[in-house]
């Protein structure tokens, strides 16, 4: 079973919901760490879900924030992470490994 490291998004939040990252078929990944920022200088919000899942809804990130989730969830192929901020200054940082 080979395993790859990898960034699984990077960029700028949509401010509406949009997929971030989908499993590739024949493909586990574990979605480890999770950094959101926020580059502007006042606040915003940010939600984000795996599979359909609310994993934080309408958080708020402080003018020019960073906040990291340290998580291990495993996604099966063709499930999703999904997210949307308040601002298109929030950026999303999603690592994890895919095991095929």
């Amino acid at each position: 079973m080979p395993t790859l490291t990898r960034a699984l998004f990077r960029g700028a939040a949509a401010t509406s919901s949009t997929t971030l990252y989908t499993v590739p078929s024949s493909t586990t990944t574990v979605v480890s760490d999770i950094v959101v920022t926020n580059t502007a200088g006042t606040a915003g919000t940010f939600t984000l879900a795996l599979n359909g899942v609310a994993l934080a809804t309408a958080v708020t990130l402080p003018a020019n924030g960073i906040t990291n989730l340290s998580i291990k969830q495993v996604l099966n192929t063709t499930q999703t992470i999904s997210g949307l901020a308040s601002a298109t200054t929030i950026n999303f940082h999603i690592s994890g490994v895919e095991i095929s």
